[in-house]
């Protein structure tokens, strides 16, 4: 119940104020130093996202000041279908294997909030079956191309709440931020308000990327 109202929330905040506040302009990704990937959480208003991805990138932007961002908007329904979250993981796995065959010497920063942690995590070989709006693995970044990936940026991860998290080729990248009480990642949470606080931890996790880069 606690979940389907943390769900709901998301829902109800797509057609409301959040909708109206100020975003970074989300850009097709050129030859950038850096292309943020992120993927949105289930019906998150907003650029790239009003409760994570925007403030995460507006961050990133002011703490890797002597690099050329870039940024992409994982590309998938973001919604409740079954299919939704395997949708993203194919499209961030093209988006990073297309960008890194154009742009030899750009790097990546993936951020995931909610279902798009879902999307990340699976991405990146960490498969999101059975979790809240999670799916089973349908495409990896390539092993090739892990050493460009510089940082990795999760919140309210769905995962968490099976007892798993990331593990091998990217912990030691990986930030993974779950609030106390969010039913989304920490199992019998029952504070659904904080799975909509994420973006407090946005210049924790732009800091923690910048230690990365």
């Amino acid at each position: 119940m606690r979940i389907r109202l943390c769900l709901a929330a998301l829902s109800l905040l797509g057609g409301a104020g959040l909708t109206t506040l100020s975003a970074p302009a989300a850009s097709a990704a050129t030859c950038s130093d850096i292309d943020v990937v992120v993927a949105r959480g289930t019906f998150e208003p907003g650029t790239l996202g009003a409760i994570v991805g925007d403030p995460v990138y507006s961050a990133l932007q002011k703490k890797l000041t002597g690099k050329n961002l870039s940024s992409y908007k994982v590309n998938y329904p973001a919604d409740l279908s079954l299919t939704s979250a395997a949708q993203g993981n194919a499209d961030v796995v093209n988006h990073v294997t297309g960008q890194a065959a154009a742009c030899p010497n750009q790097r990546f920063i993936l951020v995931g909030y909610s279902q798009g942690a879902n999307v990340v995590d699976n991405s990146i070989g960490i498969s999101s079956d059975g979790a809240v709006v999670g799916s089973p693995i349908v495409a990896t970044i390539p092993a090739a191309l892990a050493p460009r990936v510089a940082a990795v940026l999760l919140f309210g991860n769905p995962i968490r709440a099976l007892g798993k998290s990331v593990t091998g080729t990217y912990q030691s990248r990986t930030i993974d931020f779950c609030a106390k009480g969010d039913p989304i990642c920490e199992n019998g949470g029952g504070d659904v308000l904080a799975h909509l606080g994420y973006g407090a931890d946005a210049d924790a996790a732009a800091a923690f990327a910048a230690g990365k880069v």
